[in-house]
């Protein structure tokens, strides 16, 4: 699993095989190192440890299964063509965190479910694009990325933000009011889940047209050619199944355990749980993924960073979200309607905006990517006081 190769050696032309030890070392293995979480979050479970312990080893524990599903999804991508590779990344690509929900649904967590929805998306366009342009810019003076590939990007998740934020219009315009951040379960009328439930098949339905657009029709506009050949082995689609099964299984029980104790980690350490849902929750369930466009931005590679800042983004507003609309009609005490907070509307409308001014121009310095940083510490910081 971890024997990987270096790029081609240019004296010789042979790839260099890595023994584990230097992959765990390098930017592509770190996550791997916290594996030993897993087993440890399932024995804190059995000994009904503290509640915040569990908490903590089980969100580490997650990081790891997520990196291994990435992997693995983006492997069996690449063997079985674009089309259903496009498939697959969006099946499995944010399935951590769309596991995350679910059992948060299942429980009755409404507003933990629509914290980490809004969190994910914030985390994505201010938290990730911002390191990356931190990180990538410091030692350069500015990089460079595809503007009009951002745009449309970034385009996609501003109009998936105003899908999002209208059901609180509607809410609100009715005379109704905005949930607390408190809150953990909110009655709404049938209109408003009726509402709900439309604007998610809406949003699902263009986000099927956005996969049509960067897979088919301007599959060159989201793919830039890459010259370095800095891919490591590649693995068989046996091999790539086998662990995409294993990764779920570990990230199904790590997410229940997770979510298990939720209620009780907020009581204890202080922390309402509409923060957890909004900050840490969001964070775990996209980490690996979160340090890819970093480690990849340190390589100027901006193209695919932005991608995955922005386009992960997309898939959390225009894909993660309706699935558990959809899916709240079947499990859970109530159809989840998508009503947020009025932090949240402020949250998301806010950050959309700065990150589709920041990527307009097609490039970035570390400036940028600080000023990204702050409106995150920013929202954070509201979020913490809420």
């Amino acid at each position: 699993m971890f024997d990987v190769e270096d790029p081609a050696d240019p004296s010789t032309g042979t790839r260099r095989s890595r023994g584990p030890a230097a992959f765990l070392l390098s930017g592509e293995g770190w996550p791997y190192t916290l594996v030993p979480f897993i087993p440890i979050a399932v024995v804190l479970e059995l000994l009904h440890a503290s509640p915040a312990l569990i908490f903590a080893t089980s969100a580490i524990g997650v990081i790891p299964t997520a990196a291994l599903m990435g992997r693995a999804t983006e492997e069996l991508a690449d063997r079985v063509g674009p089309g259903i590779g496009g498939l697959l990344n969006v099946t499995f690509g944010n399935f951590p965190e769309l596991l995350i929900a679910f059992f948060a649904l299942r429980e009755g967590l409404h507003e933990v479910v629509k914290a980490s929805i809004i969190g994910s998306v914030l985390g994505n366009v201010l938290l990730v694009m911002g390191a990356a342009m931190l990180v990538g810019g410091v030692t350069r003076d500015r990089q460079s990325f595809s503007a009009r590939a951002a745009r449309s990007q970034a385009t996609m998740l501003l109009l998936a933000s105003v899908a999002l934020v209208m059901p609180a219009v509607f809410q609100l315009v009715r005379g109704g009011g905005l949930p607390l951040p408190g809150a953990e379960l909110v009655r709404f009328s049938s209109s408003v889940e009726g509402l709900s439930l439309t604007v998610a098949i809406v949003l699902l339905i263009s986000y099927a047209g956005g996969l049509w657009f960067s897979l088919v029709s301007h599959r060159d506009l989201f793919n830039p050619p890459d010259d370095e050949d800095d891919d490591p082995e590649v693995w068989s689609v046996k091999r790539s199944v086998s662990l995409l099964a294993i990764s779920g299984l570990a990230v199904g029980l790590m997410s229940e355990i997770l979510v298990g104790s939720i209620a009780e980690t907020a009581e204890s350490v202080g922390l309402t749980e509409f923060f957890i849902g909004a900050v840490i929750v969001a964070i775990v369930g996209n980490a690996a993924e979160h340090w890819v466009a970093v480690y990849v931005a340190a390589k100027d590679k901006m193209d695919l960073a932005v991608n995955i800042a922005i386009g992960s983004g997309a898939q959390v507003a225009l894909f993660v979200g309706p699935v558990l609309v959809i899916l709240s009609f079947f499990v859970g005490p109530q159809p989840l309607a998508l009503v947020f907070n009025g932090f949240e509307v402020a949250g998301i409308l806010l950050a959309v905006i700065v990150a589709s001014h920041i990527t307009s121009s097609g490039e970035s310095t570390w400036f940028e990517g600080l000023m990204l940083l702050a409106v995150y510490a920013v929202v954070v910081a509201t979020f913490l006081f809420a």
